[in-house]
């Protein structure tokens, strides 16, 4: 955004240097690491969270950035970020209770980390900002109610799909037009990829294969377009969403969708497979305003009834500094959930299970997530994806059908399930 590089710049003349935790080391943060320490005023990383704080120390070290200090002594990491330099640590309770980081990423994909640890940081006065679309499609609501209720602000960031279809479906609406549809733009996708298949990529990426399976197994799609759907209200047209696969423009697939049906529904989430431009995001919206349909034919987007917007990219972690100064300076969040949500993604079967497996959870080799709509999985009582992990099965389930509770054995005492109770009251 425009008006936030001069914010920052504003803040480096001033010496008001806003400090910002990363939780987490991994490749995703290891790009905002980089982005914010050598390309952004008025920002830098003061501390750095990481189970294993090597791996950490082997992300400086690799971006060539010398001025840290690994330490699990909270006195000697305040009184390091208060000279400039960099603290890495493996204590999540001590990096929390750090004094001058005024905001933390997580970035982790965790479900029960993350949440526990947003929890924490909000305890600790620490505003959140999150690459944790699993997360937030999950418990975001919850989240987001803590969040304000202890005085903290909390969102989604920019750089991956939901933020950059959040800005597009925010810039579309602001000119006066009704978005109907917001889309993702896949590659491809396998319900059926596993760790083991995945891994050659995950390795060349220097991801874990987990991520790499979430990515092609429709998993992450469905996580995406349900943190959407929940900040806008949207629904899904059906389970699974319409998933049209097409080798054309986004352009030119309007006649996709039947703009009654739409406006019927309030509008929806989908995505195309195999569409250009790719990895892009499109809103498709209407107008019934004659004059705006004069213009909008005379700047080359058609006739309508839907007109096709996009952004034929996402820039990870490119545009995470921009989502924190939002965040911060703007009180403009990209994307955050409403009150309750409008779709859910739910478990479903990537193989037959039998009674006394368990369920590994996200891009695991046990399930797959399809988006639903939350009043159907709330009729049905399905087991969210997110809460997935852990739960052993109790009978026989055939590949490729959905997963209620009632198909499992949930872990006792575990805060994920207490924060979706809690979030299922919320009207």
């Amino acid at each position: 955004m425009i008006i936030v590089d001069t914010s920052l710049q504003k803040r480096e003349k001033e010496g008001r240097i806003l400090k910002v935790g990363m939780i987490g080391a991994g490749e995703m943060a290891k790009g905002m690491i980089n982005q914010i320490m050598k390309y952004t005023p008025g920002m830098t990383v003061a501390a750095t969270y990481n189970r294993t704080p090597q791996r950490a120390v082997e992300v400086y070290n690799a971006l060539q950035i010398d001025s840290y200090l690994v330490t699990d002594d909270l006195e000697k990491a305040n009184h390091a970020i208060s000279r400039g330099t960099s603290v890495i640590t493996g204590d999540i309770d001590l990096f929390l209770k750090l004094d001058e980081v005024e905001v933390v990423v997580e970035s982790t994909g965790a479900i029960t980390f993350g949440a526990e640890t947003i929890l924490k940081a909000f305890a600790n006065g620490k505003h959140v900002l999150s690459f944790n679309a699993e997360l937030d499609s999950t418990l975001g609501p919850i989240l987001y109610r803590k969040a304000k209720e202890m005085g903290v602000k909390y969102a989604l960031g920019d750089g991956d799909q939901p933020g950059t279809t959040m800005n597009l479906y925010r810039y579309v609406r602001g000119l006066g037009f009704e978005p109907l549809v917001c889309g993702n733009v896949k590659g491809m996708l396998d319900y059926y990829r596993t760790p083991a298949t995945q891994k050659k990529f995950a390795d060349s990426w220097g991801m874990a294969p987990e991520m790499a399976t979430n990515f092609a197994d429709g998993t992450k799609v469905a996580f995406e377009q349900s943190c959407i759907a929940n900040a806008t209200g949207m629904r899904v047209a059906k389970r699974g969403m319409l998933g049209y696969e097409s080798s054309d423009h986004v352009d030119n697939l309007t006649h996709l969708f039947d703009i009654d049906q739409l406006r019927e529904w309030g509008g929806i989430v989908d995505y195309i497979v195999g569409a250009k431009p790719s990895p892009g995001v499109f809103v498709y919206a209407a107008t019934n305003d004659s004059f705006s349909k004069k213009y909008l034919s005379y700047g080359k987007l058609g006739d309508g009834p839907l007109y096709s917007f996009y952004v034929p990219y996402h820039l990870l972690f490119f545009d995470i500094a921009s989502s924190i100064s939002r965040l911060i300076d703007f009180d403009d969040p990209v994307i955050v959930p409403l009150s309750s949500p409008t779709v859910d993604v739910i478990t479903v079967a990537k193989c037959d299970l039998k009674p006394g497996d368990v369920l590994d959870g996200i891009g695991g080799f046990k399930s797959y997530g399809l988006c639903e709509n939350h009043s159907q999985v709330v009729s049905e009582n399905l087991l969210p994806n997110g809460l997935s992990e852990g739960c052993v099965v109790n009978k026989f389930i055939p590949k490729d059908a959905v997963i209620s509770y009632s198909d499992v054995q949930v872990p006792t005492g575990r805060l994920i399930d207490k924060l979706m109770a809690e979030q299922l009251t919320i009207n």
